[in-house]
């Protein structure tokens, strides 16, 4: 009996220790500090080194088109891109160049 208990303890202690690691691996991983810091990450030389600055088109595109058809820039003036945009880049939660850059394409290519 009394063997028996030492086991059933001992189990417990494993399961507690298990689940104690758990919760800290399950953290580490939410929190990210298992990954790679920037400064140790391989990083490649080169052309490819720097990414490809995205075209007012392409942006345009790529943020427009996840709620709504794409619009072609030659149905609005270029006013009223102006203003369709200020309104979409808080909805579309743009940062400030992107906006810019798919306001410049809209304007350089709209109805006027």
């Amino acid at each position: 009996m009394k063997e028996e208990k030492i086991h059933i303890r001992t189990w417990r202690s494993l399961v507690g220790v298990a689940t104690i690691l758990s919760i800290v691996v399950m953290t580490c991983v939410a929190t990210g500090c298992m990954t790679r810091p920037e400064s140790l990450a391989a990083k490649p030389a080169g052309p490819a080194a720097e990414p490809k600055a995205l075209t007012g088109a392409e942006l345009y595109a790529i943020n427009c088109n996840r709620c709504h058809p794409e619009r072609s820039p030659v149905e609005r003036n270029a006013a009223e891109w102006k203003t369709i945009l200020i309104h979409m880049r808080v909805r579309a939660n743009l940062p400030a160049a992107q906006a810019n850059t798919i306001l410049e394409y809209l304007q350089a290519n709209s109805g006027n």
